[in-house]
């Protein structure tokens, strides 16, 4: 299953890759952090059960649950699902789960600027 994910997610990015050289996508530059440790298996603002270290998931305000995104930083991309809000600390803009964030290397960091695209509400 895990396998057939990365399938899937690695055809999206090369098509978002496509479209983002046609310019018919842009990224936001928004400053995102990362949560997980102690909130695994309580309940997100959308009701999902939070599993930070295997779903890729975020939180945002900006975006409404469902929102599917692209996040990038440091050369590394990932694909998150909005399914909780926030985050409600120091002017960042999105929390990505565990898993995600230490697909693109933000685990390290803390906290920094990432490229957010939306894929699909």
């Amino acid at each position: 299953m895990k396998s057939l994910l990365k399938i899937f997610m690695v055809a999206g990015l090369m098509t978002l890759s496509l479209a983002f050289l046609q310019g018919e996508a842009s990224a936001d530059t928004q400053l995102a952090s990362w949560y997980g440790p102690g909130l695994e298996g309580n309940l997100t603002a959308s009701g999902d059960v939070f599993e930070p270290y295997t779903e890729y998931t975020a939180a945002s305000l900006q975006y409404p649950f469902g929102t599917r995104l692209l996040v990038s930083y440091g050369g590394y991309s990932t694909v998150v699902e909005v399914t909780d809000s926030g985050p409600y600390y120091g002017g960042r803009d999105i929390d990505l789960s565990a898993v995600a964030a230490e697909d693109i290397g933000l685990t390290y960091a803390g906290v920094d600027y990432v490229d957010v695209q939306v894929l699909s509400y």
